[in-house]
């Protein structure tokens, strides 16, 4: 890895700071968060819009986390988005925001305007509110003599409403060196009330000029994506790259998303406070802050998500009426390393020691203590790594993943018994991070296929990590033989669709056949119900 190029006066503090404990009763915190800037601490100056020469919309707008009455609109101006500044001078712009009931704008909801700061590299985080409950709207932004694209977004239905279905989209996984966002072209063109974006929106690694397994031969990218991404300029960039891609523009205009995070957003397989590779502790809480902030400023989040230094509280809870409850965690900020090193081991005391977490024990409460609360139908729980138990082999000598929740099954045991003694029916978990679909029954012992079934886990494929994938990956036979609780599993690339109502869950599996070219068609490889109160998978 090259060195990182992180402000000097930052580097000096944090050699003082030790691990991310003291972050948290030290003003290292607050030079940690100053090292990225907040809006207001560099007097910027105000600027004309009129004189942007260039489109600033290049990266096109989202919309996220939708509520009764309000949802969060995002975009960012930059003309010039594989460039550090993004095309602008460093100043202020005024932006104009507009909702309408319709795609012409004839009937404005609401509209507003916004300041566009430098220190958040110019995105906008837009809290709409005072609309309507469980409905449709247009929306778009302005700034000088341009106009941005138009996107489509739903508010949630009131906490208390009847409805009688609601259909989500489940993805994860998305290294555009790996091949084409074509699996969200398909994504945009479906009816759906949001999008679930399970972790890895983006990859460290370094994208060449050729884009990769896209190869391109009608352009050539800069060569500072060449590199891993370790500085804000850096992260910054990268999401310039990734939300450039027109697949992935297009489906962040169709629907509202809500997004967590895994560990490419940041490293590898970090875990909590520990980096993939041997760097001082200092270093890596210097890049997770760059790595936070950035994701922060170009994800449709709203203000409780706005990091502070190497922080950042992602794990939320949306409500659908009556029918869901979505709990999305964040399973890579506190938990506990990874036992034996990480991979695939042998399972053993290390790995089965009782105090060891994934989500660390205040996520852990408040998971609880919300589905104690929940009168809805369906508790459903977006988060990043299998839940499932998953054997490698079918034979006594089994080893499991150290990253997934079978390296913490202890952290596993207790949320199920509090699903249990909350009196949860309808749990289903959301998966992404393996780049292939799963779907599982979730048993409460998993050693014997006549226990009693918990509930269902659905795991999303990936948008495009893994290149193309096959529809049975080299292990398909030793994974089903070895987990009778695994009812499908499929290696290709794609999304999952799951249309819940009052008496059944349907998840419906759909891929493409290639990413490594652009533009192949979808293909529904399988579909499966869950019955309200009978919890399981059931081809359809």
């Amino acid at each position: 890895m090259r060195p990182a190029s992180h402000a000097p006066e930052l580097r000096a503090a944090a050699q003082h700071i030790g691990r991310r404990r003291f972050l948290t009763v030290t003003g290292a915190a607050a030079a940690l968060a100053f090292a990225v800037d907040l809006p207001g601490t560099a007097h910027a100056a105000a600027l004309d819009s009129r004189k942007i020469t260039e489109d600033p919309f290049t990266l096109g707008v989202a919309s996220g986390d939708p509520q009764p009455g309000s949802v969060l609109l995002w975009t960012r101006l930059a003309p010039r988005p594989y460039e550090p500044d993004g095309g602008l001078p460093r100043g202020t712009f005024t932006v104009r925001w507009e909702i309408a009931h319709d795609s012409r704008f004839a009937r404005i909801a609401r509209r507003g305007s916004v300041t566009a700061h430098p220190e958040f590299h110019h995105s906008l985080h837009v809290e709409a509110g005072g609309l309507d409950n469980d409905r449709p709207y247009y929306y778009r932004f302005r700034t000088g003599t341009w106009i941005s694209p138009v996107g489509r977004t739903r508010t949630a239905p009131a906490r208390s409403a009847r409805i009688g279905e609601l259909k989500i989209a489940a993805v994860s996984c998305q290294a555009y060196h790996d091949g084409y966002f074509t699996a969200y072209r398909h994504l945009a063109a479906e009816e759906l009330d949001a999008v679930f974006h399970l972790g890895d929106y983006l990859y460290e690694y370094a994208v060449n000029a050729v884009g990769g397994a896209r190869n391109y031969t009608d352009r050539r990218l800069p060569a500072h994506f060449n590199r891993e991404t370790v500085t804000l300029e850096d992260y910054r960039m990268r999401y310039g790259l990734y939300k450039s891609d027109p697949d992935l523009m297009a489906a962040h205009a169709a629907h509202p998303f809500v997004l967590t995070w895994d560990d490419h957003e940041t490293e590898n397989n970090y875990a909590d406070e520990t980096p993939e590779n041997d760097v001082p502790p200092e270093e890596f809480l210097l890049r997770r802050a760059a790595a936070y902030r950035a994701y922060w400023e170009n994800q449709p989040l709203r203000r409780p998500q706005q990091p502070k230094g190497p922080d950042m509280q992602l794990y939320r809870r949306l409500h659908f009426g009556r029918l869901a409850q979505f709990d999305i965690l964040d399973t890579r900020q506190y938990r506990s390393d990874q036992a034996y090193g990480d991979g695939w081991k042998v399972p053993g005391p290390e790995s089965e020691d009782p105090s060891r977490t994934l989500t660390g024990a205040t996520q852990e409460r408040w998971l609880i203590d919300g589905w104690k609360r929940s009168g809805s139908r369906w508790n459903v729980v977006p988060q990043q790594v299998t839940f499932a138990q998953r054997r490698d082999v079918p034979t006594a000598a089994y080893k499991l993943s150290m990253d997934a929740w079978d390296g913490y099954p202890a952290s596993r045991q207790r949320v199920l018994a509090g699903a249990q003694t909350a009196g949860i029916e309808n749990l289903m978990v959301l998966t992404g991070d393996v780049h292939v679909g799963y779907g599982f029954d979730l048993k409460k012992d998993w050693a014997d296929p006549a226990s009693r079934t918990l509930g269902t886990e659905i795991v999303a494929t990936s948008v495009s990590s893994g290149k193309d994938g096959a529809d049975k990956p080299a292990n398909w036979d030793s994974f089903t033989q070895a987990n009778p609780h695994m009812k499908f599993y499929n290696g290709r690339r794609g999304y999952v669709t799951v249309t819940y109502g009052e008496r059944q869950a349907r998840a419906d599996f759909k891929t493409v056949s290639a990413v490594t070219t652009p533009g192949a068609p979808l293909t529904t490889a399988a579909s499966f119900v869950t019955e309200s109160g009978n919890p399981g998978l059931t081809p359809v």
